[in-house]
């Protein structure tokens, strides 16, 4: 079970590392606010019919609370899109890998074992090789990101830990319903409230049923099984697809 839980991962990260490409269009035209309003209203849209029913008072509050957290990592992910490449972003954002277990060893006293200290130290090594020495002439993109990447780690290392005594469809529903509501209610502080434009309709359909009801049911679920650290560094082949992708879609190179 252990190698299909790592796979579902693996595909999990091959769908974040393409939407870096696909949100950065997407937020050019409509705005980050606003795109994440939407797309999380979606996902939640999604989940609700089927896990509604299996929430409880305390998978809303513990739901709740690490959807805040992730709600932070994408605002600072998503804003920081405006301001540097999607493979930039994708390489910074695989710093989680460091703060996922720094934050289950502060915060719940795990241990880090000598395994995950080499094997975090070789996902920085090859993220670094990727980058051809590292993301060159950092802005206010790449330091908007590393924000996201300490916010991500927290949620590896808060899911972790709550994930195994709750239904995992509902606490992922929780989660987006907390993100969403965020989102939300800032919205009319960031501009007016609008529909989006119909060339940012495919984007969030992606980002909103893929790359966020079944990718984070997907993590959720794996999370009950598996410790922060490994999920952390499962985790770090989301730079190394949306290098690919970048390159691939953008014509990005591995600078700022």
């Amino acid at each position: 079970m252990r190698l299909i839980y790592t796979l579902l991962l693996v595909a999990v990260t091959a769908v974040w590392g393409w939407t870096f490409v696909v949100v950065q269009d997407a937020i050019a035209i409509y705005g980050v606010i606003p795109f994440l309003a939407v797309r999380f209203v979606l996902a939640g849209a999604a989940l609700a019919p089927v896990y509604a029913t299996k929430l409880t008072r305390r998978s809303l509050l513990v739901g709740g609370g690490i959807g805040v957290v992730l709600a932070a990592g994408y605002f600072f992910q998503t804003t920081g899109l405006l301001f540097t490449t999607p493979t930039n972003s994708g390489l910074i954002t695989g710093l989680f890998v460091v703060f996922a277990p720094l934050a289950d060893r502060l915060l719940f006293g795990a241990n880090i074992s000598r395994q995950v200290i080499l094997a975090v130290t070789l996902s920085l090594v090859g993220m670094v090789l990727l980058a051809g020495g590292g993301p060159e002439g950092a802005n206010w993109g790449d330091l908007l990101t590393l924000l996201c990447a300490a916010a991500l780690g927290l949620h590896i290392a808060l899911l972790s830990r709550y994930a195994a005594s709750h239904d995992a469809g509902a606490l992922t529903l929780a989660q987006i319903l907390s993100i969403a509501l965020l989102f939300v209610i800032v919205w009319p502080i960031f501009g007016t409230v609008s529909l989006p434009p119909s060339g940012v309709w495919v984007a969030l359909l992606v980002t909103g049923l893929l790359a966020s009801a079944g990718a984070f049911l997907v993590q959720t679920t794996v999370q009950q099984h598996i410790p922060a650290a490994r999920t952390a560094i499962i985790l770090t082949m989301e730079p190394v697809f949306a290098a690919l992708f970048g390159y691939w879609l953008a014509g990005d190179r591995l600078v700022a």
